[in-house]
């Protein structure tokens, strides 16, 4: 069975560049712009309906800065990503069809929906089968958002429409991205309220943080890991 349109999307970011004290885009977080663009179009008839009739299309363009939990320095106002993100969305045409929204403080994937939800971006609409949220990002990056949107929105299965980006990504994306998805469900087994995700997620990273400090420190002796 076709899905139905998702009238609602939320872009996730995947990184900013600063050169000579100018931020932009990663090719990655273009390419997911990009996908909401094409997805608008195919959907043309749909979101020029809704906007007439009511309740108008929404896109949240959802990102911070993702090294922020390296210790990275935030870029300035009106340089996070979902700010760029935004910038490329009305470049696009995107303001034609919908209302633009963002979200600019996470500084992961989990936060992006949490922070969506705690800054009101999703408020006045309901998803289910019918209405469907649509998710826009990688197709290596759409299960674990898939899992995270049934933690923090109760969301799952035809309530949301996924939207694939193609193209702008570094090779082996893919593959820290299957560590990552694994350690999310382990990391938040059992728990469901937001709060307590973050504070499950922080707790992981700095862990991870840690480990990989290890690691350099031990490659660089010429030790034996673990020795």
């Amino acid at each position: 069975m076709t899905p139905s349109t998702a009238l609602v999307l939320v872009v996730f970011g995947r990184g900013v560049r600063c050169a000579d004290d100018r931020y932009t885009l990663t090719p990655a977080s273009i390419a997911r712009v990009r996908a909401a663009a094409d997805y608008v179009a195919a959907h043309e008839s749909h979101f020029l309906r809704s906007a007439a009739r009511g309740p108008s299309p929404r896109i949240v363009l959802a990102g911070g800065w993702a090294e922020a939990c390296e210790g990275a320095t935030p870029p300035p106002a009106g340089s996070r990503e979902g700010d760029l993100m935004l910038r490329e969305a009305r470049a696009a045409g995107l303001d034609r069809y919908a209302e633009l929204r963002v979200e600019t403080r996470s500084r992961s994937t989990l936060e992006n929906l949490v922070h969506t939800v705690e800054e009101g971006l999703l408020a006045g609409w309901d998803f289910d089968a019918r209405r469907p949220l649509g998710i826009v990002s990688h197709a290596w990056h759409l299960p674990r958002i898939r899992f995270l949107a049934g933690k923090v929105l109760g969301l799952r299965g035809s309530a949301l429409v996924e939207v694939p980006a193609t193209g702008g990504e570094p090779p082996g994306g893919e593959r820290s991205e299957r560590a990552a998805r694994i350690a999310a469900r382990l990391a938040f087994l059992g728990v469901g309220d937001a709060p307590a995700l973050v504070r499950r997620e922080r707790a992981m990273v700095a862990a991870l943080r840690r480990a990989e400090r290890w690691v350099r420190r031990d490659r660089g002796t010429g030790l034996p890991l673990g020795g």
